[in-house]
């Protein structure tokens, strides 16, 4: 499928048959669009979301993407009948391509986005949508959402990288009890745990997305993406080589930055007196 950037007066356009695009003040909403399977991730919405997060890396009129789902879901996790049950009869080769494929957009990608990403979870995840909302920078879920890793109950276990990836923002306690389980919890509990950043009432989700999208959009977009790559990559570091990276990262970031946001704020701050850290961010000239 060749897919083009569209825009339709900002309304939401298709992008092939199980995604849909707005464009909104900088802001990118991505949305699964399966609402009647509750937005399970079958092979062609895998190979659409990984057309559609490579699009809009270059796409000027994404600043912050925000990824959910159409309806009342954010996702259902994997299509055992569209994901699972269509590679089953694959060669070997063939059914690891396909998983290539979704493991690109759902967190090889997500994990070290150049732009910020926000997961904002509406309603019903399970399973396989663990992983991308927790490659996401940031996720807002509704208070009302229902969580669960209901895999046990399958007969099976949180596989693909859905484990790897609980384990990073859950303690393990908490994560084993859900893993051994399969109890289903909500967005408030999701929040508690440190699943999601936080959890608001389901009305005014959208609204406080996109108030967090507005304040990343503020930033110094250079400084944005080296800060959460350097984050994640140094927390894997001993302490020695994380401040030898850390360095490195930083002096570059100055070197690449066209905004020249250090200077700028440096100016603001000891010559014009007119920027105080810690109570915002320092005027970028663009």
């Amino acid at each position: 499928m060749t897919t083009t950037t569209k825009t339709e007066g900002g309304a939401p356009v298709p992008w092939g048959k199980t995604v849909v695009v707005e464009f909104e003040d900088g802001i990118a909403w991505v949305t699964m669009n399966r609402p009647e399977k509750k937005n399970a991730i079958n092979v062609e919405m895998a190979q659409e979301m990984a057309q559609v997060v490579d699009a809009l890396e270059v796409d000027e009129r994404c600043g912050v993407l925000v990824l959910t789902g159409a309806g009342d879901s954010f996702s259902a996790g994997m299509d055992l009948k569209g994901y699972f049950g269509a590679t089953d009869g694959l060669s070997d080769i063939e059914r690891m391509r396909v998983y290539r494929v979704n493991g690109t957009w759902q967190w090889r990608r997500l994990l070290y986005y150049p732009k910020p990403t926000i997961a904002m979870v509406n309603g019903w995840c399970f399973g396989g949508a663990f992983t991308p909302v927790i490659a996401c920078d940031l996720a807002i879920a509704a208070e009302e959402a229902t969580f669960g890793l209901s895999e046990i109950n399958w007969g099976i276990i949180p596989a693909g990288v859905v484990s790897k990836a609980v384990s990073v923002v859950m303690n393990q306690r908490a994560a084993l009890y859900y893993v051994m389980t399969g109890e289903n919890f909500s967005g408030a509990k999701a929040a508690g745990m440190g699943l999601v950043t936080e959890a608001v009432p389901r009305a005014r989700l959208r609204e406080r997305t996109r108030e967090l999208a507005q304040t990343l959009l503020k930033k110094n977009p250079t400084a944005l993406r080296t800060a959460k790559v350097a984050f994640k990559l140094s927390s894997e570091m001993t302490w020695d080589q994380a401040a030898d990276y850390l360095t490195a990262k930083s002096d570059q970031m100055i070197l690449l930055d066209p905004e020249r946001g250090r200077e700028q704020g440096m100016k603001q701050f000891l010559d014009d007196k007119s920027y105080r850290p810690g109570l915002g961010a320092y005027r970028r000239d663009k």
